[in-house]
């Protein structure tokens, strides 16, 4: 019998793998290579088709003469000896592994008949470009020619890029949580022709290790016994299958009931009693941004006048912003720390992580107002500016944890992490005597005998050290870290995945929005807008999303989460920069949504549309993980789209969505967190904010006007701002409530409103900053 290969949870960060596939010189040759120069076959495996050898050696020869093979398998002229099926492909992660000697195909119908006709059971393989575990395991197997062959001689492989098939992802990671297995990249998951799954797990060690199986063990006991008797696996396949489909695709949604207070108080309970009392986020390690909902937190504390759950999301964000997951150089946030201490991170940078901790920092500035958080949000929005922005104004995906160090290897880590001597050469011996002090920096390092930049003392205690002050210290910090900033720019940097995905860019869009009407920045604003242009003109055909863009064109199904995460970022635009048509966008949005994702029956959205890939499962879910699920999104959306509309349908789907998820909203699960955030618009009643302003030249009054709405956290409101005459007619199409609104007296009017009823409009700043302070407790 098979056993399940454990999980490799935590494996030390010092792991070096020996690739050396970014310091390989390919020759002048490679961007002329003929058909004759591509490999008939990989080891093991029957020969390519002619017309794919074809297509193989046109994109060779369309490489830049600089391009670097991605693999250890090299001729003396330094051409790759392998070139499979994956170099046609656009996604970063899946062109990793196009010169791997494995016979890898692409997930599509072509691999699976193959597999039937040949009768061999496939293996699908899922991760993602910036996957740290990934790459060690292509170095180790996938790699290596002689476990390819085998391989190749006895399986269908198959390569899945999760961030462009989170569907197909889906499927198969709730298939290795069936088998009672930790989930986790690589995804490795081995299933019949018919794609049911029968065996899987994560990482596969070359050799065995601490009683795992190697890789070629586990291929060798899986193949032999499938050969034996393939009717034992198909039965097997069939019962995991059913409990697939039964976790995936959820039930019909029970009585339309509201979630009493009590589950939320138990939530926000829940948090605070596992918390780290010291260090900030949940008690335990490795520690993700996304496993304490700040955003919740904050708003229940705003509801109930709870300071302990101020107090635990301000910590959490405090001491993020203070540790090594924090770039302290550069900006932005890696994806997720190694120990308690927020020190270690894994270094890989995510772009929806980046947009969520600015839209946490955000609210938490709104709420405390402490400057702090505020400069991180800013300091965040500028680094994806700097680093993660596409021509044309959208947004790449991520950057890898692992870059090229000085021997020319690859290492996890190095391009962030510094030794004493290094920041002497650069900076001189009296300022890198400062940025010692304050990061924390020693002989010894914090990390591989390199240092990790970590705020570790206050800045009072560091300047009296150094016998300056505070405003001196802060001077001279910012002078180093630019400095360093451009010493660090000289280094390899990380792979960047340059892919374009709607849903992390719909993130980002609300980020740099929402921030930038909040610290009143026109440029944060134009770039939300930019981006938003980017995908509505780049990424839409025939009405209708699609959810990747890389190397000029759009490709791929567009899921539930691209419509969900696009459309509020298309409210939030529409609240900051004030332009009806991207209103009008969101409302068309969420009718094809509404069209091809919605299960009219039992509430809320499958992530994939009604016409797409009919999969093992529909999947419909509300389970939030490092980023949120697109049914609690589409929640929020719907409650907002009621309230700028007045039309029913859309609180009435709200209803039914969150009836659908009831039973996990009743538990309090944590799973569920980002779904509360539209239980608490729901149990709130929301202020419907109208300024109108006589003319586009009372900027100095609007700007009084909004000064207030600013920087209050108000979560729980629709805003439009308008201008009296053709403006805000084109406002009041799309939103009713807008309609009749004048500016009093010839000056900019405020109107809040509950329940489509309004309070006594207000030309003063002032008194309107009492209407909106006013917070409903919850019923």
């Amino acid at each position: 019998m098979l056993r399940a290969t454990p999980v490799l949870l935590l494996v030390p960060l010092a792991l070096q793998f020996a690739l050396q596939f970014a310091t390989t010189s390919a020759s002048a040759g490679t961007g002329t290579m003929s058909l004759e120069a591509v490999p008939k076959a990989p080891p093991g495996a029957p020969e390519l088709p002619v017309d794919v050898r074809r297509e193989l050696a046109a994109r060779l020869a369309q490489m830049d003469a600089d391009y670097r093979p991605r693999t250890r398998n090299l001729t003396r002229d330094g051409a790759p000896q392998f070139t499979n099926r994956l170099l046609l492909e656009t996604s970063p992660y899946l062109q990793q592994h196009a010169h791997n000697p494995v016979n890898w195909f692409p997930w599509g119908d072509d691999a699976f008949a193959t597999a039937k006709r040949l009768e061999r059971p496939v293996l699908i393989s899922i991760g993602y470009s910036t996957c740290h575990w990934c790459h060690v395991m292509e170095e180790e197997s996938f790699d290596d020619p002689a476990l390819a062959a085998y391989l190749n001689a006895n399986f269908i492989a198959i390569k899945v890029d999760r961030e462009v098939r989170p569907d197909v992802d889906a499927i198969y990671m709730a298939a290795v949580h069936a088998m009672g297995i930790n989930g986790g990249w690589p995804l490795n998951v081995f299933v019949t022709p018919e794609r049911k799954p029968f065996y899987g797990g994560t990482y596969f060690p070359p050799t065995p290790r601490g009683g795992r199986p190697s890789f070629r063990q586990a291929l060798e006991a899986i193949s032999g016994q499938y050969k034996e008797d393939p009717e034992r696996f198909e039965r097997q396949a069939e019962q995991l299958t059913a409990k697939i489909r039964a976790s995936l695709e959820g039930s019909v949604a029970a009585t339309s009931q509201s979630i009493p207070t009590d589950v939320i108080v138990k939530m926000a309970q829940y948090y605070s009693d596992y918390s780290d009392p010291t260090w900030g986020g949940m008690n335990r390690a490795p520690k993700f941004p996304s496993s304490l909902p700040v955003r919740f937190l904050l708003r229940y504390a705003n509801r109930t006048g709870d300071a302990r759950a101020v107090e635990v999301a301000s910590l959490a964000l405090e001491k993020m912003a203070a540790g090594g997951i924090h770039d302290q150089v550069g900006g932005g946030f890696h994806r997720y720390s190694t120990d308690t201490k927020w020190l270690v991170p894994h270094f890989e940078k995510m772009l929806y992580d980046n947009a969520l901790l600015v839209q946490d920092y955000l609210e938490a500035w709104q709420k405390t107002q402490r400057q702090e958080f505020a400069d991180i949000a800013v300091k965040t929005l500028r680094y994806v500016a700097k680093e993660m922005t596409a021509p044309g104004g959208a947004f790449f995906s991520a950057t890898d944890a692992d870059s090229v160090n000085q021997h020319g290897e690859s290492e996890e880590g190095y391009f962030f992490s510094w030794t004493r001597g290094e920041l002497e050469q650069a900076l001189g011996s009296e300022r890198a005597k400062e940025v010692e002090a304050y990061y924390g920096v020693t002989a010894k390092g914090n990390f591989e005998n390199r240092n990790i930049f970590r705020v570790w003392r206050s800045d009072r205690d560091v300047a009296k050290e150094l016998g300056i002050d505070v405003k001196t210290l802060h001077e001279n910090l910012a002078g180093a870290r630019a400095t360093l900033y451009e010493t660090r720019s000289q280094r390899a940097a990380p792979l960047l995945d340059d892919k374009v995905l709607v849903s992390w860019n719909g993130l980002m869009i609300s980020a740099f929005a929402r921030a930038g009407f909040a610290f009143d920045d026109p440029d944060f604003v134009a770039r939300a807008a930019a981006a938003a242009q980017f995908v509505l003109d780049n990424m839409r055909k025939d009405s209708r999303l699609v959810r990747v863009f890389k190397d000029t064109a759009a490709s791929g199904p567009a899921f539930l989460e691209d419509y969900a995460f696009f459309i509020k970022g298309l409210l939030d635009l529409y609240e900051a920069q004030h332009q009806p048509r991207w209103l009008r966008e969101a409302i068309a949005l969420q009718a094809v949504l509404d069209r091809h994702y919605l299960d009219a029956k039992g509430g809320g959205y499958f992530k994939t549309a009604d016409d797409g890939e009919r999969l093992l499962a529909r999947e419909k879910s509300g389970h939030d993980g490092a980023i949120p699920s697109g049914n609690s999104i589409a929640a929020l959306n719907l409650l907002r789209l009621h309230l700028y509309t007045g039309d029913s349908l859309y609180s009435q789907s709200a209803d039914m969505l969150l009836a659908a998820f009831h039973s996990e909203l009743r538990r309090g699960a944590g799973a569920t967190s980002e779904m509360f955030l539209a239980v608490d618009y729901q149990l709130d009643t929301p202020k419907e904010i109208i300024i109108v302003s006589p003319g586009p030249g009372s900027g100095p009054e609007l700007d009084a006007m909004l000064a207030p709405l600013r920087s209050i956290f108000l979560p729980n409101r629709t805003l439009s701002v308008v201008i009296e005459g053709a403006d805000l007619e084109a406002h009041a199409k799309l939103s009713p409530i807008v309609k009749g609104k004048r500016a009093q007296g010839g000056k900019v009017t405020a109107y809040v409103c509950e329940n489509r009823v309004c309070k006594f409009p207000t030309d003063s700043p002032s008194e309107f900053a009492k209407q909106i302070a006013k917070i409903n407790p919850y019923p």
